[in-house]
């Protein structure tokens, strides 16, 4: 099984429990798992943990390789994704904000494109029409999370 990392793994562990200074090893593991092959992200969370200017952006910049760009087979995943959004009625602000180069839609895709299992803090809500859950877009598209 490889897992498919969210932005919201990196922070909160870099904010408190897996802290650089507190846990180095857990950030060292990750390296680890990165060279095997058993967790990777995305280029957009790559973006978002750039954007911190803290520890967090000094690893992701020097981890480039954990993180990948959508590629064809990740597209292909595009058209059903947003197929089953615009099916379960959500509001248009919820649509745009989902499909407009998010990373929670890239990462469904991916995870849908290579058979990965997605890793998040969010939780499911199918009820939600405000806000398209990255676990309720997993289910949707048989992605394990």
């Amino acid at each position: 099984m490889t897992c498919l990392l969210d932005a919201n793994v990196f922070i909160p562990a870099k904010n408190s429990y897996y802290a650089f200074d507190v846990a180095p090893g857990f950030w060292d593991w990750l390296e680890h798992v990165e060279t095997s092959g058993k967790a990777c992200s995305i280029d957009a969370v790559h973006r978002e943990l750039l954007a911190g200017q803290d520890e967090l952006s000094d690893w992701a910049r020097s981890h480039k390789g954990f993180f990948f760009s959508p590629d064809q087979r990740t597209i292909s995943w595009f058209q059903p994704l947003i197929q089953w959004a615009h099916q379960q009625h959500f509001t248009p602000a919820a649509l745009n904000a989902f499909t407009a180069s998010n990373a929670d839609f890239l990462m469904v895709a991916h995870a849908a494109a290579y058979g990965l299992t997605v890793v998040t803090h969010e939780v499911a809500d199918s009820g939600s029409r405000k806000r398209v859950k990255i676990p309720d877009a997993c289910n949707a598209m048989g992605v394990s999370w």
